[in-house]
């Protein structure tokens, strides 16, 4: 069953580009509410175990140093449907191929420097909210 929350990560492309504003109002445009956001940076340990799912893929390495590399703002969104609506908002994960008008496809610089993470399903998306965010904070 679809809940009405989703987890989303500005990325530190799109923090160091001076985007997060930006994008932040694409959300809020788009019917979403923020019920959490924090600035943060995470260490590679963090970034690691944030991306443990992808350990064993060759671009594992890159991906953590990246995440790793800036400052990035998590969020928890709320919104009917909110999974699937989002990850329609920011467009396929290559901004070359995201549709016209969405996040990636705007303010994304490759694949890896795609500007936004998404969660992919209602139980990634409790789980990563919970990776960032305090039960008090998730109230």
């Amino acid at each position: 069953m679809a809940t009405n929350r989703t987890f989303t990560m500005l990325k530190p492309d799109a923090t160091g580009a001076g985007n997060t504003g930006k994008i932040i109002d694409r959300m809020i445009e788009a019917g979403f509410t923020i019920k959490a956001m924090k600035w943060t940076q995470l260490s590679l340990k963090e970034a690691q175990a944030f991306y443990a799912v992808h350990a064993e893929r060759p671009f594992f390495g890159e991906l953590t140093a990246y995440m790793s590399g800036g400052p990035i703002v998590a969020m928890i969104l709320e919104k009917d449907n909110a999974v699937e609506d989002f990850r329609t908002l920011i467009g396929s994960t290559n901004p070359q191929e995201a549709a016209p008008g969405t996040i990636r496809a705007d303010f994304a610089e490759s694949i890896a420097a795609n500007a936004v993470h998404g969660s992919d399903s209602d139980e990634n998306a409790a789980i990563e909210g919970a990776f960032y965010f305090s039960e008090r904070e998730l109230a």
